[in-house]
């Protein structure tokens, strides 16, 4: 029994040894960010790595501000971009998986079947076709061309249907029915709920994919007043932040400062339905 006793307790050190690493490997490229961007230019290029954050951040600030680069607008910008985006992706595939799993109509599987086939095609390979259409309805420098397209999500929908599937009784939703309930109501009050752990994993995975899409903004938008943040940081590499290694961090870390708080916001849900996973297996 002392023999199991300290095997266990050895095991169990082991553990909280390697998840602490983890986690010290996980947070170590975020600290040294915000240290960079209290750093000057200077002190990045003698040492690139350093743990003790040092007084240049206003100074940093300063110049990135002095600049062509705005933070609040592209700060802004990404914020309505994502958000509207976000909450339109899964509000419609949580809708269509709703769709796939409640009714029985004889092309469901066809329908399903498409949708799988259209995750397959990269983005890349229709953004002519949708940029041609675009441009020709006067559209271009319109933030709504990157949220109305942020409805069609194969991938979420594919997910969330996986999810409602054992989730979901469909007892449930007849019991709701033979009560006279509407199937709007049935949808947004019974099967919304039941999918909180999923629409917070999705939530957060649609956000971060929305908040760095660099490649569809930089094509439609052409206006300044339109950029979003990935655009904004990426032009802190031309000729006049070449040299300014500390305000490019820092524009850096303004990106990724939002994305933090959504996924603690959020990650409360994704730890509950990991659990209730748990508990029901």
């Amino acid at each position: 029994m002392k023999y199991k006793k300290r095997t266990s307790t050895a095991l169990k050190i082991v553990i909280y040894v390697v998840c602490i690493c983890l986690a010290i490997l996980s947070i170590l490229p975020f600290w040294i960010m915000i240290v960079n961007a209290t750093r000057s230019t200077t002190q990045i290029q003698q040492h690139a790595i350093s743990m003790i954050p040092s007084g240049y951040m206003m100074r940093n600030l300063s110049i990135l501000l002095g600049k062509s680069f705005n933070p609040m607008v592209g700060f802004m910008n990404s914020l309505i971009i994502s958000a509207f985006s976000t909450g339109c992706a899964v509000y419609f595939s949580t809708m269509t998986a709703y769709g796939l799993v409640v009714y029985d109509w004889r092309l469901r599987r066809p329908f399903f079947s498409f949708i799988m086939a259209v995750m397959m095609i990269p983005a890349q390979v229709t953004m002519i076709g949708f940029y041609q259409m675009v441009y020709r309805i006067h559209m271009t420098n319109q933030l709504s061309m990157l949220i109305l397209p942020a409805i069609a999500s194969p991938a979420m929908v594919f997910f969330m249907r996986q999810y409602m599937l054992p989730s979901l009784s469909l007892e449930i939703v007849q019991a709701a029915r033979i009560d006279g309930a509407g199937e709007f109501y049935i949808f947004n009050k019974i099967a919304m709920p039941i999918m909180k752990p999923a629409i917070a994993t999705q939530a957060i995975f649609s956000f971060v994919s929305s908040w760095n899409n660099l490649f569809t903004p930089l094509v439609l938008l052409t206006n300044k007043d339109k950029y979003t943040m990935p655009i904004m940081v990426s032009l802190l590499r031309g000729d006049i932040y070449k040299t300014e290694y500390g305000s490019v961090y820092l524009g850096l870390a303004l990106t990724v400062l939002p994305l933090i708080i959504v996924y603690l916001l959020l990650s409360k849900y994704i730890i509950a339905g990991v659990a209730l996973g748990g508990v029901k297996g």
